[in-house]
């Protein structure tokens, strides 16, 4: 999985976008909607934030696009 600063999520009901990517840590915010900016700041490693995102389902915009 290829990780990059302002994706998007979908874990069941919750959305996760990813604010800072780090080497071994990620910031993210998770929202219950994609339409507001109301949502909560976490942190944690990156190898735990690959285990949340098991079964979640990228969610494609102008961001993700973007070819390397």
């Amino acid at each position: 999985m290829k990780l990059r600063q302002g994706q998007t999520w979908q874990c069941g009901e919750n959305f996760v976008r990813i604010v800072r990517l780090e080497r071994l840590e990620v910031g993210y915010k998770i929202f219950k909607s994609l339409k507001g900016d109301a949502g909560r700041h976490q942190e944690t490693t990156k190898k735990d934030f690959c285990r949340m995102l098991k079964g979640a389902t990228l969610l494609t915009g102008n961001q993700d696009l973007v070819q390397e």
